[in-house]
């Protein structure tokens, strides 16, 4: 019995004892080829830390099978010999091994970059941050890409998150003629600091404000420190004009409408700016006059105006062929404004104002639409408020949206008393599809109003060209024969306009954009005889065309519900 318990307590640990044996046997190939990886692993990282490239990749392609570190090694050594084909390969498989680590599209992006394929650089930068957003060379490499592509937006999101770029200097190119304590106010960032993005479009959204400057944009100038000095490029309008070219095409480039523009910016060198436009067409005479400049720095912005008009209405259900009258009438108006801009910040801005007018209607012929609530005479008093946001941006992409809110609010001292609200909204769709240049730009616009109350007919909402509108539908005209009231006319409406624009031609100072636009939209009132009635919707092509800072754009537009066409121009 002795022996036998001895016998059964010893099996257990015989079998523990066989067991570890033959898993010893089974692993110590593995443990000796494991070992003769990481040797080799030592070897290879020993000849690239000494230069020897070709030896590193000789020793790497010795080996039957590799893992994703030594796919890293060898992708580098073939990278140094400019082995671009080959090093991409390799670190697409090292990735495939191992796809969390984040040194392999970085090394792709380092691939890409030697062969100046900078989108495709940037592509893995991105994929490499979604794995580890602090790496700082991935941050400064990505920044650095954006930068040589010109795209200081995006450069700066990603420089930012590292502590860069530092500021040596901030120099205008040209100098302009502006007080040199206003524009510095105009700028959110200062030499011996840190550019950060949202003092860029701050400082963007201030130099814009001032309105002396037709094209502007900022540069960074590397310096041999690692700092960066702030370029501003600018083409400003100081005085009535540079020259007798310059000067002459800015006073009659409204002559194809009758009119002419005086205009002198940048008084004194305060940006003070006093525009006017006068037109002397027989059926719209109109004479306007602005003075508008900063005060409080460069942060806020003044504007009074004057507006003097004598305009013949004669509404009608259409601007070209066969239309139903339905009332005319001359309108003589009288108007003094005065308008607050503050620029709080570069998503933002918001501007505040009043209106005080007074209107008479002659030679009235009420036909079907007018009634005596739309041609209220008398005194009116407008509030006005308008609130401008960027709502997102995407740098790297170049697009963003932006959004307008306005508001108005009047009273008119007639008999009876008529007060009215207008409401409008705007979205705003920006794309810049290429990552260099602007050869491609795809702008889309929403926009949608209303009105309570009782508006005046000349506060309602028209859709069309010309006349002084901007609700734009490019194949319809609000004038016809000169008199304005051919457009559709309401108190609701809604407008969608896309446009694409190829840039084919910029040289000194002339530039030329040719594409197509579409646009779409509808409006309506409590009034049968006012509104489209239908959804309406224009196509064609615009060629805008830009001298010497100003621009004008030549639309051909088609009604493609009507067959009616336009031919149209409008300042850009």
């Amino acid at each position: 019995m002795d022996v036998a318990s001895a016998a059964a307590a010893g099996n257990p640990l015989i079998r523990t004892s066989c067991i570890l044996v033959f898993f010893g046997c089974c692993l110590m190939p593995c443990l000796r080829s494991q070992a003769a990886e990481d040797q080799k692993l030592t070897q290879i990282k020993q000849m690239i830390a000494e230069g020897r490239w070709l030896d590193a990749v000789s020793a790497a392609e010795s080996l039957p099978k590799r893992t994703a570190d030594l796919d890293f090694y060898y992708g580098t050594a073939l990278a140094r010999l400019e082995r671009w084909n080959d090093a991409q390969r390799v670190f697409q498989e090292g990735s495939r091994l191992k796809p969390r680590d984040e040194r392999f599209p970085v090394e792709l992006a380092g691939v890409e970059f030697k062969q100046k394929r900078y989108p495709a650089a940037a592509a893995q930068l991105r994929r490499a941050l979604e794995l580890a957003p602090d790496d700082s060379y991935a941050n400064n490499f990505l920044a650095s890409v954006y930068f040589l592509e010109g795209n200081l937006e995006a450069a700066l999101k990603y420089w930012n998150r590292v502590g860069k770029p530092r500021i040596s200097a901030v120099m205008p190119d040209p100098a302009p003629r502006i007080n040199p304590a206003l524009l510095d106010h105009a700028l959110a960032f200062s030499p011996a600091s840190t550019l950060e993005l949202p003092d860029l479009l701050t400082s963007e959204a201030r130099v814009r404000g001032l309105g002396i400057f037709s094209e502007f944009r900022f540069d960074l100038l590397a310096r041999p420190d690692g700092a960066f000095d702030v370029i501003l490029r600018n083409q400003e309008r100081d005085g009535w004009g540079h020259g007798a070219e310059e000067i002459l095409l800015h006073l009659f480039r409204g002559l194809p409408a009758q009119t002419v523009t005086p205009e002198y910016f940048n008084l004194r060198g305060e940006a003070v700016n006093i525009e006017s436009r006068f037109r002397w067409d027989a059926q719209k005479r109109r004479a306007q006059a602005s003075i508008s400049g900063p005060f409080s720095g460069a942060k806020r912005h003044y504007r009074l105006g004057l507006d003097l008009r004598n305009e013949n209405w004669n509404l009608l259900t259409s601007f070209a062929g066969p239309a139903e009258e339905l009332g005319s009438f001359n309108l003589r108006r009288e108007a003094v404004s005065a308008d607050f801009t503050s620029f709080s910040s570069g998503r933002w801005d918001w501007s505040a104002g009043a209106e005080l007018s007074h209107r008479d209607f002659r030679s009235v012929a009420p036909g079907s639409a007018l009634t005596g609530g739309l041609l209220a005479e008398g005194f009116q008093l407008k509030q006005r408020d308008r609130l401008n946001v960027d709502l997102w941006r995407l740098p790297e992409k170049r697009m963003d949206f932006s959004s307008t809110a306005s508001f108005e609010v009047g009273r008119i001292w007639s008999e009876p008393e008529h007060s009215f609200v207008k409401l409008q909204g705007v979205l705003r769709f920006h794309w810049l599809p290429r990552a260099e240049g602007d050869d491609y730009e795809i702008q889309h616009r929403i926009l949608a109003g209303r009105t309570f109350g009782d508006p005046p007919v000349d506060e309602f909402f028209a859709l069309g060209m010309l006349g002084d509108n901007d609700l734009w539908m490019r194949a319809h005209e609000t004038t016809r024969d000169g008199k304005k009231g051919s457009g559709p006319m309401g108190r609701r409406y809604f407008i969608s306009n896309w446009d694409l624009d190829k840039n084919v031609f910029h040289k000194s100072g002339i530039g030329l954009k040719i594409g197509p636009f579409v646009d779409t939209g509808a409006i309506a009132d409590d009034s049968p005889a006012l509104g489209s009635h239908k959804w309406l919707c224009d196509v064609g092509v615009q060629a805008k065309v830009r001298v010497l800072g100003l621009g004008v754009a030549v639309i051909f537009g088609k009604d493609l519900r009507s067959g009616n066409h336009a031919l149209t121009t409008a300042p850009q």
